[in-house]
């Protein structure tokens, strides 16, 4: 048997690797890559985050916006399965998921949003909204909404993908 469990302090399995089936499978929901980021920049989990001067990122905050980099990793009962690049540096560093489950801050009072609809970078400082213009979400895209959310309701949780990088969370919590 060529398996290797590995336990957290819980003794529950949080990373199961399979020989014989070449899989290693890990307990949490995404894949994160840390990034340096402006000073200025809250790095509170599900945040937007669009690439900056000097390639630091900082928080969205206008719509459409093609910089876009990520979600900030995180939040909710979505952790890192796996996070790439984490090194000692000077520099401010965060954690972002370019792929996998997040979630994301979004403002759904621009239109509210629906299970399978577009998000891209808002208005709102850090939040995700509905991309309901395709021309202008060419390129711009953060994920696809796994919940809905009306203007007053509280979050969503979005799945990320490789491509445009970019991860959502909001005024409300879409997952």
């Amino acid at each position: 048997m060529s398996k290797v469990f590995v336990k957290d302090r819980g003794n529950t399995n949080t990373i199961h690797l399979d020989g014989e089936r070449g899989d290693t499978i890990l307990q949490n929901a995404d894949c994160a890559e840390e990034f340096d980021v402006s000073s200025n920049v809250a790095l509170d989990p599900g945040t937007v985050l669009v690439i900056g001067e000097g390639e630091r990122l900082e928080e969205c905050t206008r719509a459409y916006d093609r910089r876009v980099a990520g979600v900030v990793s995180g939040a909710g009962e979505y952790r890192p399965g796996i996070v790439l690049d984490r090194r000692q540096t000077r520099s401010r560093r965060g954690p972002v998921a370019p792929v996998g489950k997040v979630y994301c801050k979004v403002d759904a009072g621009y239109r509210p949003i629906e299970v399978g609809d577009l998000l891209t970078t808002s208005p709102t400082p850090g939040h995700a909204m509905k991309a309901d213009d395709p021309r202008e979400a060419f390129g711009a895209v953060i994920g696809k909404a796994l919940r809905r959310c009306a203007a007053a309701s509280p979050a969503v949780k979005a799945s990320r993908h490789r491509g445009p990088t970019v991860r959502p969370r909001g005024t409300r919590w879409l997952t």
